[in-house]
């Protein structure tokens, strides 16, 4: 039997297969607010057979976006543009949906990447962006306000809205943005976090807020709902955040609640020397499954099933995630479940579709299921 296509639980959510579509930004956001190409983009995922959908880094609150059409959930108004999708999605497929909550610190107030992606500074357009110390992201970027007490309150209280709003939303699962050089990862690399207070210096200071901000989304939401994160395993700079700080941070998260480790890498300095590859992240997750007892996401360049099979059956990871693999083929998972000779749900819309010599590789659709 396939493993890819074995269940699996993070934590009280069971999942139908070991395949997971990972947060991907789309810049399409109205000042936040959901358009109709979430419920395009996030429809036709839905119905890619995966097991579960982590919807794009949302922001907690307006200086967190990334760029301005970033997607946001820091009021009423925005969880109401977003409920449409989730029903529709609900509607046609028993995916389950996990929203990424995030702040892009220092990294935000940025051109969408299609039109380069560089910072905008606040003259220009953009606006004041915050972080742990006033070090800008890159050489020629504006500076950020450090934040202060009250700054990091606001902030935190942005999480736990935005959280309490997922969970009425009827999201399945949060995942705190703690990767990619965005705010809770600024806190947590000497890289980016030279406070003298106790928010910086020892790793213990550093992971303080990040914690803090963890513990205050664990409580805010009920014990059945799934809270994990993604963090950046290491930084890639000689220096700066490594997996040995990313073990330590794991397994204080661990003894916080959380429920998963979605395991990345990279994002913070624009010094990093990554060696791409297939699989190039996948040891960062080992690491971190065999010193924790949470179920681990493996993510970075799995494109074949052969090779996501292969991950889970050297208990490199629990599952996998894929992004820009999706995109390319959103139907990886049915490909994957004829190659593995395993069995995919599909909308019996989609039933004709089947090559005959795979007659049996679809299964019903369940709908209604949490």
């Amino acid at each position: 039997m396939s493993l890819l296509f074995s269940p699996i639980s993070l934590g009280p959510l069971q999942l139908e297969n070991r395949i997971a579509i990972a947060p991907m930004c789309q810049y399409s956001a109205d000042e936040g607010l959901a358009t109709d190409w979430h419920m395009i983009h996030l429809g036709h995922l839905a119905l890619s057979g995966a097991a579960i959908l982590f919807l794009e880094a949302t922001a907690v609150t307006p200086e967190g976006r990334i760029s301005a059409r970033d997607l946001g959930l820091w009021s009423d108004d925005h969880a109401a543009a977003l409920a449409p999708v989730l029903k529709a999605i609900r509607r046609h497929s028993p995916i389950k949906l996990a929203i990424q909550l995030g702040h892009a610190g220092r990294k935000a107030s940025s051109a969408v990447p299609w039109e380069g992606g560089a910072n905008i500074a606040p003259g220009d357009g953009g606006w004041q962006t915050v972080a742990p110390s006033a070090l800008p992201h890159a050489a020629g970027e504006s500076a950020p306000h450090e934040l202060d007490a009250a700054g990091m309150g606001r902030i935190l209280d942005g999480f736990v809205d935005c959280a309490r709003r997922s969970h009425a939303l009827g999201f399945d699962a949060i995942e705190l943005h703690s990767a990619h050089g965005y705010l809770l990862h600024q806190f947590l690399s000497p890289l980016s976090n030279v406070r003298t207070d106790e928010y910086g210096g020892s790793l213990e200071n550093r992971m303080r807020f990040p914690l803090e901000v963890f513990k205050a989304v664990r409580a805010a939401v009920p014990a059945e709902m799934t809270v994990g994160v993604r963090i950046s395993a290491t930084d890639w700079v000689i220096g700066g955040w490594d997996v040995e700080q990313s073990v330590i941070y794991a397994q204080a998260l661990e003894r916080a609640g959380c429920h998963f480790m979605h395991v990345s890498s990279g994002g913070v300095s624009p010094l990093q020397k990554i060696p791409v590859g297939p699989g190039y992240q996948i040891e960062f997750a080992e690491r971190i499954k065999r010193e924790t007892g949470m179920p681990t996401i493996g993510v970075g360049m799995i494109t074949e099933a052969g090779q996501a099979e292969a991950i889970l059956e050297q208990g490199q990871a629990d599952m996998v995630a894929l992004a820009r693999a999706m995109l390319f083929d959103p139907r990886w998972p049915w490909h994957a479940a004829a190659e593995l000779g395993a069995q995919v749900q599909a909308p019996p819309q989609y039933w004709r579709s089947q090559p005959r010599e795979y007659k049996d590789l679809f299964g019903a659709t369940r709908l209604g299921q949490r």
